[in-house]
């Protein structure tokens, strides 16, 4: 077992063996957790209702108590890693907190029960809420028109792509070609080529940025789009982004910006002042709503008003009631990329958000959350090497160069770092950097919380010096061992078979 731990963190020792607790090993025949009354109307043959689609005998399901099942579900949520319990420095992802406040409001009636079939006289609190954030977003893009429809950040981007395809249409050319720098996220490429074009894949300068020069070459009238991550995956913001954007739009191209990394750039500068065309926001990184299984996401994309004709169908307008409608009315739209109009609860988080921070709070996160990565750069840069040393904005990306001597990768250090207390960092993304370190703190965690995990992470950096055997073999203090990665890959159990 795991002998270190840093600070507070310490091991849990397991309540039960790996394979005790489970719903179907702990099942009984004749365990319930419900008492129904006696039928008082005659019963109905189930099959004669069903027909064929019936099934010719009950699920297995498992049989069990309350309290069982209580302590079973209870039990396995002590088992996750949560942003409650302490920091996920997940690079890209921004994982930060969800402020409950957030909850409270989502949670309201007349918010959380609203139907999307509601008639319009009586969604307009809805509709308010849809137009507001609508609002603060384009005030906090630079941008001038929206759609809140995308339900995650790649659904954004695969509607940012549709916006430029049908731009280009109307002019009598969609083009062929989408530019796609080698540090963008992985989406970038597949939504492009989702969107039918040829993608072009264009390599980083030494700093991690984007060349303008070999730009100037690579742009044609063929190309329909440059998707660029600004601040880049490596943490770098594009100090040449007019020069881009100039080079673009002189050939009648658009810059779509992914909009993961705008926790960097919040309230301190707008992509709309600095030539994009397109981008997408991800509420869930950006404003704080819950992300991954806590999801679901929300997607937005900000345009400028000449791609405002092709948002997605319907858009929120004030008629000349003074009444807020759903305006189904246009003709050139790219048509609807999701039923109704978004996750709509999403938005709710998101705005109470934005008002909750106001303009100066916002910018206050942005500043935090670039200051605590430049703090843990600062700490570890020593111990982990550092491939690009341009300045880091909110994401910092080490690799594991040093450490490969001794045979240990990034894998091992993060699958060690599990047994320090902390969820491990984005393991060897981007790809531009071999064997990287990616890692975000946000502006939700403390300086104490940071020296805890800078802590860990030069403990486990005197390890691979002195024990790199304890690296390779971690995680240690896990209900599950190290896992065969190849055999779960090539041959996933994906459910469960009664023994």
């Amino acid at each position: 077992m795991a002998e270190n731990f840093v600070g507070s963190r310490k091991k849990i020792t397991p309540h039960l063996t790996q394979n005790e607790g489970l719903s179907f090993e702990k099942s009984a025949p004749g365990r319930k957790a419900y008492r129904l009354a006696p039928l008082d109307v005659p019963e109905v043959d189930p099959r004669s209702l069903l027909g064929e689609s019936c099934r010719s005998q009950s699920a297995e399901l498992p049989q069990l108590s309350e309290i069982e099942i209580v302590r079973h579900f209870t039990r396995l949520s002590t088992w996750n890693y949560a942003i409650d319990l302490g920091m996920y420095p997940l690079g890209s992802c921004t994982m930060k907190y969800n402020p409950r406040v957030n909850e409270l409001v989502s949670r309201l009636e007349g918010i959380a029960d609203a139907h999307p079939y509601q008639l319009e006289a009586l969604a307009q609190g809805s509709l308010e809420i849809m137009r507001l954030l609508q609002e603060c977003l384009l005030e906090i893009t630079g941008m001038e028109a929206i759609t809140l429809q995308p339900a995650a950040g790649a659904h954004g981007e695969f509607t940012g792509i549709l916006l430029a395809r049908a731009f280009h249409q109307a002019k009598g050319n969609a083009r062929k070609t989408v530019i796609v720098p080698d540090s963008a996220h992985g989406t970038n490429p597949a939504t492009a080529a989702m969107c039918g074009y040829e993608v072009v894949n264009f390599k980083s300068n030494p700093q991690g940025g984007i060349d303008v020069e070999a730009l100037a070459k690579a742009v044609t009238e063929e190309t329909a789009a440059l998707m660029l991550t600004n601040p880049s995956t490596i943490g770098v913001f594009e100090k040449e982004i007019h020069r881009i954007a100039d080079i673009l739009h002189a050939k009648g191209a658009l810059l779509y910006m992914d909009g993961a990394n705008m926790n960097a750039l919040c309230g301190k500068t707008r992509p709309g002042d600095f030539g994009v065309d397109v981008m997408h926001l991800n509420l869930h990184k950006t404003f704080s709503t819950p992300h991954g299984g806590g999801g679901p996401g929300s997607g937005p994309v900000a345009c400028r008003r000449i791609l405002e004709p092709f948002l997605p169908a319907p858009v929120v307008e004030r008629g000349s009631d003074g009444q807020l409608r759903l305006n189904y009315d246009r003709p050139q739209s790219v048509g609807r990329v999701r039923a109704f109009y978004g996750n709509f609860g999403m938005f709710v988080r998101a705005l109470a958000y934005i008002l909750a921070n106001g303009p100066d709070g916002l910018r206050q996160t942005t500043e935090d959350a670039v200051l605590n990565a430049n703090y843990i750069r600062a700490k570890l840069e020593d111990v982990y090497d550092l491939p690009y040393t341009t300045p880091s904005m909110h994401e910092v990306v080490f690799s594991d160069r040093r450490q490969t001597r001794n045979g240990v990768k990034t894998g091992d250090i993060a699958k060690r770092l599990i047994d320090y207390g902390f969820h491990p960092y984005t393991v060897s993304f981007p790809l531009i950097v071999p064997g990287a370190l990616m890692i975000e703190p946000t502006e939700s965690e403390s300086r104490e919380e940071l020296d805890l995990f800078v802590d860990a992470m030069r403990e486990i950096a005197r390890e691979v010096e002195e024990n790199p055997q304890v690296v390779l073999d971690a995680p240690h203090s896990t209900r599950v061992s190290r896992l065969d990665e190849t055999t779960a890959a090539r041959k996933p159990v994906l459910r469960w078979k009664k023994p």
